[in-house]
């Protein structure tokens, strides 16, 4: 008898046993039930040169297969995380951070209008996270001038950000 005829007198005997079987391992899910039973006698087939046809019943080893078979999908659900839906995910907040990059942007552009006293003392304070005192050292001016035109220097970013709707 060939493989092909032997898993076909094998589905014919074991296939309903092999279902009631496989049905209380998955609690009932009769379409996963289903699956476990195909895989089953296709491994079954792929063994069939080396089951043993005389024995008195292959239910033992087709059930010992079967049960191995939903271990392994268990323990391979568990380590993998569950699927979601399209759905899910499209609706599930986000961090973003765009608002922000835009204001940066905004803030950059600005900057273009100003004078170049007040970009580069901006530069040395605020956007490269100095002190007055240390961005009068690095500059090489006295203290009281930076304090005084960081202050102009924000005002007049101040009033070109409201100029574009930025700021009330």
């Amino acid at each position: 008898m060939d493989d092909d005829a032997i898993v076909s007198a094998l589905y014919r005997t074991y296939r309903e046993p092999l279902l009631g079987f496989v049905l209380r391992l998955t609690a009932g899910d009769r379409e996963h039930a289903e699956d476990v039973v195909q895989e089953t006698l296709v491994r079954a087939w792929r063994e069939a040169s080396r089951l043993d046809l005389s024995g008195p019943s292959l239910m033992p080893w087709l059930a010992t297969v079967a049960r191995r078979i939903v271990i392994d999908e268990h323990r391979r659900r568990q380590v993998r995380p569950a699927e979601t839906g399209e759905g899910v995910v499209a609706e599930m907040p986000v961090d973003d951070d765009t608002s922000a990059t835009i204001l940066r942007v905004m803030v950059a552009d600005a900057m273009r209008e100003l004078s170049p006293a007040h970009r580069e003392i901006l530069n040395a304070t605020i956007l490269n996270d100095r002190t007055v005192n240390q961005a009068a050292e690095v500059l090489g001016l006295p203290v009281g001038t930076v304090k005084s035109r960081v202050y102009y220097a924000l005002r007049a970013l101040h009033v070109v950000l409201s100029e574009r709707g930025v700021l009330a």
